[in-house]
């Protein structure tokens, strides 16, 4: 855990303050309170303000790791057949404008996300503000057979996404939130416009590479197939290997690929 704060980058506890209070003034309030939270997370440092204010922040050195991580995606990618299709930001308020605008496009496209309310910069770290969803659960907290009952919500939630040509790019668990037995979406990563059909097959892949721990890759690809057809399954199947190896991803590779030649047969 330490080194992945080295990672995030250091904030020095003046700073969150100074952030705090910022952010704080912005919405004609008093800092009563700030606390970090914990997460699985190499590209910010989240913190809730007030118990009413999400609060990303993005150091210097998150812009710096998610160059080197957008490298080494887009070379997977380029090993699954495909041309690289991350883009990454030169700085940490690129991060949380981008951050930003995309939750309010998932919005107009009617994808649950905590609700976006600003960006901006503090002395050189960049900020995205949203709505604080209390109480929220993610995929490993919630049982199979409540896995199973979100999961056509999820699908649901990309397709809507996919058929309005935007993509959501990092699909993990950690992204997906459930709220009172709502899906929620954040941390969309930039993709290249000309690249959305095939970040598309790998938003799918990265769904069902999730799921299957959960509920099994029969019942994953069975959901899938609702909302896809057999050829976008086809070209989803192409990077379950580059999804397999990313550190943030354990699931039965073989298993949903033999249930999409079952299913696409």
């Amino acid at each position: 855990m330490a080194f992945r704060r080295l990672l995030r980058g250091e904030i020095a506890e003046e700073t969150l303050e100074g952030i705090a209070r910022e952010a704080a003034s912005r919405y004609d309030q008093r800092l009563e309170s700030i606390r970090l939270l914990e997460a699985d997370n190499w590209l910010s440092t989240p913190a809730v303000l007030n118990e009413e204010f999400f609060l990303k922040i993005i150091t210097p050195q998150n812009t710096f790791v998610h160059g080197l991580l957008t490298t080494g995606r887009n070379v997977g990618v380029f090993a699954s057949g495909t041309e690289g299709f991350f883009e990454r930001f030169g700085t940490p308020i690129g991060m949380a404008e981008h951050e930003l605008d995309a939750a309010r496009q998932m919005r107009e496209f009617g994808v649950n996300v905590p609700e976006p309310l600003e960006a901006f910069e503090h002395e050189g770290y960049g900020v995205v503000v949203f709505e604080y969803l209390d109480g929220y659960e993610t995929l490993e907290t919630l049982s199979p057979n409540q896995v199973e009952s979100v999961a056509p919500d999820l699908f649901r939630s990309l397709a809507r996404m996919h058929d309005a040509e935007f993509v959501h790019g990092d699909l993990r668990g950690e992204n997906v939130l459930i709220v009172d037995d709502e899906l929620f979406f954040i941390d969309a990563t930039n993709v290249r416009e000309d690249a959305i059909d095939d970040a598309r097959a790998y938003d799918i892949a990265c769904a069902l590479a999730e799921l299957e721990p959960h509920i099994g890759a029969a019942t994953a690809v069975r959901i899938a197939a609702q909302y896809y057809d057999n050829d976008t399954l086809i070209d989803a199947e192409r990077y379950l290997d580059f999804v397999s190896i990313r550190p943030d991803h354990d699931f039965a590779a073989l298993a949903l690929k033999g249930e999409i030649v079952k299913q696409t047969d």
